[in-house]
């Protein structure tokens, strides 16, 4: 529990991308690639460093609101590893923490997400979707470049 006692839980997503740990690594920090958060939002800030800022802002799936999000990168071991929080209204104001890790599979990438300390709701739930929908992107998009 929290100091608001809010139960929590946390989510794992795992994908296979045709790409190397650095190559995914890279792409996922980029707001300019297809399956990075920061991507296709309304207004993007990254500052991928240790204790640097981002914040994100789209609109909702009804698309009559907008959505914030912002937090703090806590590790960038690249190609090996990401881990920053994650704040918003679906997360009921808690900082959650998301981490990346990105493992070699011969000449793809081993990605796996975990979202931990979200509120067990609804909105907290609906992360798992929102985080299949970006590795998905990424997914799709690093096998067309690979493609080319």
């Amino acid at each position: 529990m929290n100091a608001l006692n809010i139960a929590t839980m946390s989510i794992t997503l795992e994908r296979t991308i045709a790409a190397s740990p650095a190559e995914v690594f890279d792409a996922w920090l980029d707001p300019e690639s297809k399956g990075s958060p920061w991507n296709g939002v309304v207004k993007t800030i990254v500052q991928p460093v240790p204790d640097g800022l981002f914040y994100r802002m789209h609109l909702a799936e009804q698309r009559d609101y907008e959505l914030a999000h912002y937090g703090r990168f806590c590790i960038l071991e690249r190609p090996h590893k990401m881990q920053y929080t994650w704040v918003s209204q679906h997360t009921l104001g808690l900082e959650s923490l998301v981490t990346l890790r990105f493992d070699p599979r011969g000449d793809a990438t081993h990605l796996t997400l975990v979202h931990e300390n979200l509120p067990d709701d609804d909105m907290g739930r609906r992360h798992q979707r929102g985080w299949t929908r970006y590795l998905d992107l990424l997914g799709e998009s690093m096998a067309n470049k690979a493609r080319r």
